[in-house]
């Protein structure tokens, strides 16, 4: 199982957000790229990264801070937030991502997932972003009746390379992650299942791990406060 560092950028500053709540954001640093490094540096083999604003704007907001991090490093990174045409999805792998993933668009335009992944293969990621099942779009602000397992199952013909689970409930709340959720996803589709939303310790991580059909999990908060330590935790998935 891959852990993926986050970098949730909101003002070109890396912060967390209590279940996706923009008023409460914690900032963790305002040098987006050194964090990049310090996470590279302790062995990560991927990054995960957010435009915050721009899951809002519906267009990218913190560019800058995600070209500062892929001139940095040189392990591959995921972005989500604010990618919701063709003309981004291509902008962003000309300018170095490994995977771009989608969310709003996934809800509301289907279509463009199916294309963007005909057209990048292994590059387009779709996220599902859910309370109590159902999925929220635009930086969660807005609740759909659609269930994440029905999204999740419209895509199983489409080549995404992976599918991002966040319980929108335990993100950033440090409460662990809803493991018997992500696990039920994972087992109802073919796609990788990367489970997000809160990872907050060690055991979590090995929780997920022990499930043996999640392919990756998301960490930010408890890396930042050191409730996790990457490179300890690294090694432990890796044994």
């Amino acid at each position: 199982m891959i852990l993926y560092p986050a970098i949730d950028l909101k003002d070109g500053q890396c912060v967390r957000l209590l279940r996706g709540e923009m008023a409460a954001a914690t900032v963790f640093g305002d040098d987006p790229a050194a964090q990049a490094l310090k996470f590279q540096a302790a062995g990560c083999e991927w990054l995960h990264l957010v435009d915050l604003n721009g899951a809002f704007a519906g267009t990218p907001v913190n560019a800058a801070a995600v070209e500062a991090i892929l001139a940095q490093v040189s392990v591959p990174a995921q972005l989500g937030g604010g990618i919701r045409d063709m003309a981004t999805i291509a902008m962003w792998l000309e300018k170095g991502l490994a995977r771009v993933i989608l969310g709003t668009v996934a809800v509301e335009n289907p279509a463009l997932v199916r294309e963007a992944a005909r057209a990048f293969p292994g590059k387009v990621a779709v996220g599902i972003d859910a309370r109590k099942g159902f999925v929220a779009t635009k930086g969660w602000a807005t609740e759909t009746t659609v269930q994440a397992s029905d999204l999740a199952r419209s895509f199983e013909d489409a080549g995404v390379a992976a599918i991002i689970y966040t319980d929108i409930d335990r993100d950033g709340a440090m409460q662990g992650p809803n493991i018997d959720a992500t696990e039920a996803l994972a087992r109802a589709v073919s796609i990788p299942v990367i489970a997000s939303g809160g990872v907050s310790r060690m055991e979590d991580l090995i929780a997920l791990r022990d499930t043996g059909v999640i392919a990756g999990a998301i960490s930010g908060r408890a890396l930042y406060d050191g409730a996790i330590d990457l490179a300890a935790a690294l090694s432990v998935l890796k044994a």
